[in-house]
């Protein structure tokens, strides 16, 4: 099994624009199938690559201008500058998790598997799931499967929880199948358990913020012209990266000037998310909820 296979990986270096003597960013290393491309077209350019799971460094390649950080993309700025680099020709971010960590049944990322219930992407962290689902109290078990999973019945499902380790600790895959079993519609299992466990995970690893704080230092750190390159995989973080993009704020709360014009500092590539084609999906069938954005940030007399 390959560690990961990139879903639009033409259309994502496309959307870069690269330069060859620029300075590039992948924050989401993985496999490092967009680094490899990415220094392909580098001659005298630098690629830094950044990725929190400490597997990803088996993937590094042999090149005299890359840089590996293992290292959470939220720290994006004061990484860079620690390594001296001031500004950046354009960054590429392929959100969510790779197939490595999906397929890897101890990291505990899916319900294919009966496994511990991790889902940390730096194993170095202290808060997994589990902890969440033994200490966690109602209103925020309701909280992060109504706002991280949006799921229906959010309340309930947190009762059901609260109720199963008032006996036994939810520890595993299948102690939270069988704390949930009554409330798993048969007909819509998967979606329903998808979206339980993308709560889940976006909780451990406080995925959204980390976004939002990558996003704005993506903006700071990009010269003029730069491009900024994201995948995303669910309606929430398409959101925040959509708003950003056309508007320059997270709500998408578009601000004017005195005639009208909506004031953002970047200029929209992609007018919508490009999605794979289905020759694409019929090759990799898990890219089928990608969707690419790209954005250029302006110039000063834009």
């Amino acid at each position: 099994m390959e560690y990961h296979i990139p879903a639009l990986l033409s259309e994502s270096i496309e959307g870069l624009d690269i330069r060859p003597g620029g300075i590039y960013v992948d924050v989401t290393f993985g496999g490092g199938g967009h680094s490899s491309e990415i220094l392909r077209r580098l001659t005298t350019g630098r690629l830094v690559a950044f990725d929190q799971d400490e597997d990803a460094a088996a993937n590094i390649p042999g090149s005299g201008n890359f840089t590996f950080l293992c290292q959470n993309f939220r720290y994006l700025r004061n990484n860079l500058e620690f390594n001296g680099i001031e500004s950046i020709d354009g960054l590429i971010a392929d959100l969510g998790v790779s197939f490595h960590q999906f397929d890897e049944p101890s990291r505990g990322f899916t319900f294919r598997h009966d496994a511990p219930l991790d889902m940390r992407m730096n194993r170095e962290g202290s808060l997994t799931a589990a902890h969440i689902l033994n200490t966690a109290d109602m209103d925020r078990l309701t909280e992060i499967f109504s706002g991280y999973g949006e799921l229906p019945g959010s309340r309930r499902i947190a009762s059901e929880i609260i109720n199963a380790r008032s006996s036994a600790q939810i520890n595993t895959v299948n102690d939270l199948l069988r704390a949930l079993g009554r409330l798993i519609p048969a007909r819509q299992e998967h979606k329903f358990l998808a979206r339980l466990f993308q709560a889940l995970r976006i909780a451990v690893n406080d995925e959204l913020e980390a976004l939002r704080e990558m996003l704005q230092q993506a903006l700071y750190m990009l010269k003029p012209g730069g491009r900024l390159v994201v995948l995303t995989y669910h309606s929430l973080e398409d959101r925040l990266v959509k708003n950003f993009m056309r508007s320059g704020n997270f709500e998408g709360e578009e601000q004017k000037d005195f005639y009208g014009n909506v004031i953002t500092p970047f200029r929209l590539i992609t007018k919508k998310g490009i999605v794979p084609a289905e020759a694409e999906l019929e090759s990799n069938n898990r890219a089928r909820s990608a969707r690419l954005r790209v954005a250029e940030k302006k110039q000063e007399n834009d």
